[in-house]
């Protein structure tokens, strides 16, 4: 039997841990924004829906245990008994009736929800002024930090962002590598952050303070403290922001952005008082660095037909996770992202896998002849790339 002291102590750790638990800052289901409301509703009226079946299903089971146990000799036994309508209406019409209120629900929801749609409502209570004009954030997801450009203002931002109280928020999402999650649970659910492409989210938030923002998509070592702190605030104090932004920040152009997105941990708070115009464009257009082909510009040129056989000379500019390119790390070892197949051969390596022929011979004669009706004309068969190819873009300006 345990002794008074061990019950006195476990009731002390049973109590402060249901302390703790009360003292926690449950956001995902106390939000600021409302479309983090309106997620959170969604939650609970989907679980509510839910608990209507298993509710009864857990008591009935305890009750049948209980009722139908080996000394209950009253209980009625009915060895022969199979069916009964009445049951089976119930059995099935309940879940039902659930599935089809669930699926109304998640219809209505998906596309009230949608993160691509603009804001029609501040609030249950408000919707969004005529006048209002929204706040547009480009996000910028690097390893692992965040960037944030206010191309209303001309500045940018490293781990910290700002919004101001009842403003509908345009985000523009990428990202400059691998994919991430960018994640404000007291502002909007969590949208994916793509290199190369472009997704969106439009928010609102409605209460002053402090909130953590993450990333909620696992892209490596510095993931843990991918984090940064979104401000609301009203207007003034949003306008102070932007003041102390500006006075207190750098010039963030091409350079300063091929520095910044180097791979670093626990990055500090930075600011930028300027930004150098197309920036954003080019990064999501993978195209910071001098050189490269931009992302929209080549896909202007496969909508024209491609580039001709002899684009492969600029294989060089379509290079984009290129980051550790002839870096090392300790003691000479190659840098990550250099890897050596199992073939043994350097990764890109020309020479071919042991055991496997340089230009196998059937492939060969089958590429002749799938390509046989539909060659391309003799005059591109030796020529230069296409004049675009060359035109598009080495670089933005």
């Amino acid at each position: 039997m345990p002794t008074p002291l061990k019950l006195a102590g476990r009731s002390a750790v049973l109590l402060s841990t249901l302390a703790a638990l009360a003292g926690c800052d449950l956001v995902v289901m106390s939000p600021s924004g409302d479309i983090a409301a309106q997620q959170r509703d969604l939650i609970v009226v989907s679980t509510i829906l839910m608990l209507i079946i298993i509710v009864p299903v857990l008591f009935l089971t305890l009750f049948f245990a209980w009722r139908y146990r080996q000394s209950n000799t009253a209980a009625k036994y009915d060895p022969e008994w199979h069916h009964s309508t009445g049951l089976e209406v119930v059995i099935w019409s309940a879940p039902l009736a659930i599935i089809i209120a669930l699926g109304a629900v998640t219809w209505i929801s998906t596309h009230k929800l949608d993160p691509y749609r603009p804001l029609d409502r501040l609030d249950a209570n408000r919707p969004v002024p005529a006048e209002t004009k929204p706040l547009t954030v480009e996000v910028v997801a690097l390893d692992w930090k965040w960037l944030f450009f206010y191309p209303d203002y001309g500045i940018a931002t490293v781990n910290e962002m700002a919004a101001p109280v009842d403003v509908p928020i345009n985000f523009k999402i990428t990202a400059s590598s691998v994919m991430n999650s960018f994640y404000v649970p007291a502002l909007a659910g969590m949208i994916y952050a793509m290199p190369g492409m472009q997704t969106k989210l439009h928010a609102v938030i409605n209460k002053p303070g402090e909130y953590e923002g993450l990333s909620s998509n696992y892209s490596g070592d510095g993931f843990s403290h991918m984090r940064f702190k979104f401000h609301g605030l009203d207007q003034a104090g949003f306008n102070q922001w932007v003041a102390r932004v500006k006075q207190n920040g750098t010039m963030l152009n091409r350079d300063a952005y091929l520095k910044l997105e180097k791979p670093s941990t626990k990055e500090p708070v930075r600011y930028f008082a300027g930004v150098e115009d197309g920036l954003y464009e080019a990064v999501l257009n993978m195209c910071v660095r001098s050189g490269q082909i931009c992302m929209n510009d080549m896909m202007h040129i496969d909508m024209m037909g491609g580039a001709g056989v002899e684009s492969h000379e600029n294989r060089a500019k379509l290079e984009h996770d290129n980051r550790h390119a002839g870096e090392t790390g300790h003691a000479g070892e190659a840098a990550p992202g250099a890897t050596f197949p199992a073939t043994g051969n350097p990764s890109k390596s020309e020479e071919p896998a042991e055991g496997v022929d340089k230009e196998p011979q059937s492939m060969n004669h089958d590429m002749h002849n799938m390509h046989g009706d539909n060659a391309a004309p003799a005059g591109n068969q030796a020529g230069p790339a296409p004049a675009q190819l060359n035109n598009a873009g080495t670089t933005k300006p």
